[in-house]
């Protein structure tokens, strides 16, 4: 982890840059696989999953024997911590549901919004080095209560041909019953163009590696709509001296553990914070699993110290990272200053990791900066909305004037004209 002191305002985009990521290098490849794929479809899909995936797949559909099976042969803790987690995101947004009002903005006129379904999505989860079987939940519940008619859900299988049977259980959490086994850029593909076995969707979400990314991308400049920009994940740290360095540490770790591109920054306007948390991080690494590609992003990582707590929260907002953990004195007060984030935690007890799996908000955030200007996902994210307006013969002969005047300014005069008929049909 690089160590930065007191950097001056003109070092910042340099010092929080992220992990090069640079998807045009990916696009010759990915528009070549998806060439295949629109024109070979599944052929096409077999051949790449066997190249990239090592599985040979004559039936990319899961069966609802295996749905079954992997529901039996579940362990009943996991089974039961699954559940609680899917009843939490469910509990908070059931509550981002809105009832629609009807606005008279003058009178005889009416306008009002509807949120309505999109009607086909596609989820992608990854299953490769750790099976986001907590995706599934965080996609398939707004997507449930949204009302979506048709959602199908593809995730890579391992060599076997199977699919983790923990994706498998909170798919059936979720009712999602059409499930496939396919991963990768074939998978972006399949959802995005459609094949014999796979039907083509209207909008893809889910979290992925930079192929992935890119290929989700690429999809999304004249097929298929997408959830939003993505990259590697990445955690923020705000703490001072009320902090716990083993807290943080543990934090820091737990989002380095995702992939040796992920980023984590620590901001402080403590030193000695810094000595104690790359001390105790230096321990718990070693204990785990996945050490190897941890300390890869450590090497991407940065721990920062600054002069005071009006600086360390411009840095974050200049950042805006995907995740924030607020970790000071009166933390809850330096949230609400907060205006580039994913997601924000706030205290040494709300770590990054309940939001990934149980506390009810949902994990899937933008990245790289992208904060700045997209939220996460959400019960919005699977539905558009339609405005309507309904407006009386009374209520037109007081519109009608204005929209003649401003038509006639544009230079519309067809424009002018359908508000001109309908006044002389029923003048005052």
């Amino acid at each position: 982890m690089q160590i930065y002191r007191f950097p001056l305002f003109d070092s910042w985009p340099e010092i929080t840059k992220r992990p090069s990521a640079d998807f045009m290098e990916k696009i010759d490849t990915v528009s070549k696989v998806m060439s295949k794929i629109r024109a070979e479809g599944d052929e096409a899909i077999r051949k790449f999953t066997l190249q990239f995936d090592h599985a040979n797949i004559a039936d990319f559909k899961v069966t609802a024997l295996e749905i079954d099976e992997a529901v039996r042969g579940l362990d009943p803790k996991l089974k039961a911590a699954i559940e609680t987690a899917a009843q939490n995101i469910d509990t908070f947004h059931v509550a981002q549901k809105v009832s629609h009002r009807v606005i008279e903005t003058m009178p005889g006129v009416k306008c009002w919004q509807k949120s309505v379904p999109i009607e086909h999505v596609g989820l992608y989860i990854p299953g490769g080095s750790a099976p986001l079987f907590s995706t599934v939940l965080m996609l398939g519940i707004p997507a449930m209560i949204a009302g979506c008619h048709n959602v199908i859900l593809c995730t890579p299988p391992d060599r076997e041909g199977k699919i983790h049977p923990a994706i498998l259980f909170a798919a059936s959490v979720c009712h999602i019953s059409e499930i496939y086994k396919i991963g990768g850029m074939q998978a972006i593909g399949a959802m995005a163009y459609g094949t014999k076995s796979v039907p083509k969707v209207d909008k893809i979400f889910g979290p992925g590696n930079s192929w992935v990314t890119a290929a989700k991308q690429f999809v999304a400049n004249t097929d298929c709509a997408i959830d939003m920009p993505a990259g590697p994940s990445e955690v923020a740290v705000m703490a001072d001296e009320t902090a716990i360095p083993a807290f943080v540490a543990a934090d820091l770790l737990s989002q380095a553990e995702h992939g040796p591109d992920s980023q984590v920054i620590l901001v402080t306007t403590t030193e000695q914070l810094i000595k104690d948390v790359i001390k105790v991080m230096g321990k718990q690494l070693k204990e785990l699993p996945r050490s190897e590609i941890a300390s890869k992003a450590l090497d991407n990582s940065r721990a920062i110290l600054v002069n005071d707590v009006e600086e360390m929260v411009s840095l974050i907002n200049f950042y805006a990272p995907e995740h924030l953990i607020i970790a000071t004195k009166d933390a809850a007060g330096l949230a609400e200053r907060i205006t580039n984030a994913g997601s924000v935690f706030i205290g040494n007890y709300t770590p990054e990791s309940a939001g990934d799996y149980a506390s009810g908000t949902n994990h899937t955030l933008p990245t790289n900066g992208w904060a700045r200007s997209f939220s996460g996902i959400g019960l919005d994210s699977f539905c558009k909305k339609i405005t309507y307006q309904e407006i009386t013969r009374e209520g037109f002969q007081n519109l009608g004037p204005i929209i003649e005047e401003m038509a006639h300014a544009e230079e519309l005069f067809a424009h002018k004209n359908a508000a001109t008929l309908r006044m002389k049909q029923f003048p005052k």
